[in-house]
């Protein structure tokens, strides 16, 4: 919810081929338009499942949820596969825009571990609509030699001797879950009194922050441009290989536990291909090949067998044991009303 996003090309009717300049025709039986965030796939797997199978992929890419979902209920494109989070996903279910998956379709749906569906159920009861894809958590990214207090806690957060040095999601959601939790709730409340205690937190936060940032706290945080940073852990693992003295910690109030799953929209063209894609990157040395390059966690388990690395294999950001926590939540759709209040105080903290 989370990802190395890059801005999304904003495209008219026409769509290109990510990676090529030359045209697709859309409604050609063997073209698959897919919807996906930034960054988010390596894109040699198009090329490779387009050899293998002669289906042409139009790809494009988004920067967040709340910009995705409306070109998908307005049927501004009729895209076959998107790769939506959870809350989201639970959004589209109600309001009737996807189709029900049959796995049948997808035998090697069978390398994803049965905990992930099992996660699933809270946002898709009984696993009808969505294929788990990646999956993490929310937590602070601090660089050891600029930090010089403990870090177990969003407390950090609001220190004072860091001010301008960090940085905040821009993101309604993650925001308002870090200062949530912080103030002891749950990160899908929709109670008033602490909305609005937790707005007023960020409020008093906000003098301390150097930037609202999306896909740049990781460059930040990279480049020693900031001390401390709230961030996706498979961001995090990715800014750790670029610089060592990166650290990433789940606070100890506990955070958002999140899964990005490909869901199919009822308007989708191309329903066989979708399936044929699923079940293409479900295969262990693709989903493998495909971890190695966003650094995201992946739900399949026969992928993660093929990773050589033992230290990266039993990593603690990339596959955390889960069992350590109870405070982690996975995020519920809140209703429009809850979702347009929460937006016009997040609107108050950003003009604050």
């Amino acid at each position: 919810m989370k990802k190395l996003i890059v801005m999304m090309l904003l495209l008219s009717l026409s769509f290109t081929l990510s990676g090529c300049g030359s045209e697709i025709n859309a409604d050609s039986p063997n073209a698959l338009l897919v919807y996906n965030w930034g960054e988010y796939l390596d894109y040699d797997i198009l090329d490779e499942f387009t050899e293998e199978t002669g289906i042409e992929i139009i790809y494009d890419e988004y920067e967040t949820n709340e910009i995705m979902y409306p070109k998908i209920e307005s049927g501004a494109a009729d895209y076959d596969l998107v790769c939506p989070s959870d809350y989201m996903i639970q959004k589209m279910i109600q309001n009737d825009l996807l189709q029900e998956m049959d796995y049948s379709k997808i035998p090697n749906i069978s390398n994803i571990g049965k905990s992930y569906f099992e996660s699933s159920e809270e946002f898709d009861p009984g696993n009808r609509y969505s294929l788990p894809y990646c999956w993490g958590t929310v937590g602070i990214l601090y660089n050891r030699t600029m930090v010089d207090d403990p870090v177990d806690s969003w407390d950090i957060l609001w220190n004072e001797k860091y001010k301008n040095n960090i940085l905040m999601q821009d993101s309604v959601r993650d925001a308002y879950c870090v200062a949530l939790k912080k103030l002891g709730y749950s990160c899908n409340s929709t109670d008033h009194d602490e909305l609005e205690a937790a707005t007023e937190l960020l409020k008093e936060q906000k003098h301390l922050v150097q930037a609202y940032v999306v896909d740049q706290v990781r460059d930040k945080m990279i480049g020693n441009e900031a001390a401390i940073g709230v961030i996706y852990s498979g961001e995090a693992i990715y800014t750790q290989n670029e610089n060592p003295d990166l650290e990433y910690v789940v606070p100890k109030e506990g955070t958002n536990l999140w899964i990005d799953s490909w869901v199919i929209p009822k308007s989708a063209k191309h329903v066989e291909n979708a399936y044929k894609f699923l079940d293409f990157l479900c295969r262990a040395e693709i989903a493998k090949k495909n971890f190695d390059y966003i650094t995201y966690s992946t739900p399949n388990e026969a992928a993660r067998e093929l990773i050589e690395d033992e230290e990266i294999r039993n990593s603690p950001i990339a596959f955390p044991d889960l069992s350590q926590y109870n405070n982690l939540e996975t995020y519920d759709y809140l209703g429009d009303t809850a979702d347009k209040y929460m937006n016009r105080l997040w609107r108050e903290v950003k003009s604050y």
